[in-house]
């Protein structure tokens, strides 16, 4: 079994389970395996949608008291979540790693730490979260770093500090994928100025189709052809619609506004415009959000998505690259540093 073998094989970005097994199951990893619970995820959900990778969130709240030792306990579950189902779910740290899961009929799993707090600002704890198999780390979360200004904090530093500049060059040196989502247009800039790797957005949409400080803005994704990175839409309904984000902001009274896969597909298609095909990935952000498109309600439900880009013109080729094969690319681009940084090699 290989990727040529699904139709929409897809890699996504950025899936929150660990977070809801810990706030909805007290950590446990139990049931994972059935279509009981309420959660967007779970095996046979992401069987049916056709997710053959998966990027497990390890994040925790910027408010939390201790996040070092709150992000190790989540990488823990994590951890603990894939032994559970060995024959469903496959530790992955490379592209090779990924390709090998798949080929074993596995859902090849890697884990992504979503926000630089999740630090302490220790380079220290970074270099431990390399060898604890956390393949990208996102540089802020919804408030700023002490290093780097986030698309909804205060952006007291003006982008990304000399600290930040340190902390992207040791991700790179490292091999971790520097992801890009929830900071800032500054620090999305500073970061590219400064990257010579691939970056990522792993769960991003697009400011020209809903203007929302957490989508990006066209100058940064005409500049993913350069970097080489990807940026993975997501599905958030408000950075998804504008109609949408203006009903929350009013306090969500009355009924809400429609909101279709075709609203997604018109992120994914003007990404497509501005960065081009090689520079895109998804990132549906499922179980990190409370309300997503009736069309997308789940993980099961990638397959609405390609019907519906197919129906816009988009070729077999086309769907697997963004699909997967994209960020497959950006792992291979700094797999062995990656690689000798977890004592693979």
């Amino acid at each position: 079994m290989d990727l040529d073998t699904f139709a929409f094989p897809v890699i996504d970005g950025h899936n929150d389970l660990p977070w809801e097994r810990r706030e909805t199951h007290d950590s446990g990893v139990e049931g994972i395996d059935s279509e009981t619970d309420s959660l967007h995820t779970d095996l046979p959900k992401l069987r049916a949608g056709g997710v053959v990778g998966q990027f497990w969130s390890v994040f925790v709240p910027v408010e939390e008291a201790d996040p070092v030792r709150t992000t190790l306990q989540q990488v823990d579950l994590a951890h603990r979540m894939i032994e559970r189902y060995p024959d469903d779910l496959a530790l992955a740290r490379t592209a090779d790693e990924v390709r090998a899961a798949i080929g074993s009929g596995r859902i090849a799993s890697l884990l992504g730490a979503e926000g630089g707090h999740s630090i302490g600002d220790d380079l220290a704890v970074l270099r431990v979260l390399a060898r604890l198999s956390v393949r990208y780390m996102t540089l802020t979360h919804n408030e700023d770093t002490p290093w780097a200004d986030s698309a909804t904090g205060a952006r007291a530093h003006g982008g990304l500090t000399d600290r930040g500049r340190e902390v992207v060059a040791e991700m790179e040196r490292l091999g971790m994928l520097v992801d890009l989502s929830h900071t800032a247009p500054a620090t999305m800039r500073d970061t590219l100025d400064v990257a010579t790797r691939p970056v990522i957005f792993s769960h991003s949409s697009t400011v020209a189709v809903d203007d929302h400080p957490r989508n990006v803005p066209d100058d940064v994704l005409a500049r993913l052809a350069d970097n080489g990175g990807v940026v993975m839409i997501t599905f958030v309904p408000k950075f998804v619609s504008r109609a949408w984000a203006d009903w929350e902001e009013d306090g969500s009274t009355g009924e809400p506004p429609l909101l279709t896969v075709s609203d997604v597909a018109d992120h994914v298609d003007h990404a497509r415009e501005v960065a081009g095909l090689a520079h895109l990935g998804l990132g549906g952000d499922y179980d990190g959000t409370p309300v997503l498109p009736p069309d997308l309600r789940d993980v099961s439900r990638y397959p609405v998505l390609a019907d519906e880009l197919r129906r816009r013109g988009w070729g077999d080729a086309d769907l697997r690259a963004l699909a997967g094969g994209n960020v497959l690319r950006v792992l291979e681009a700094t797999d062995d540093r990656f690689a000798r940084s977890a004592g693979l090699r």
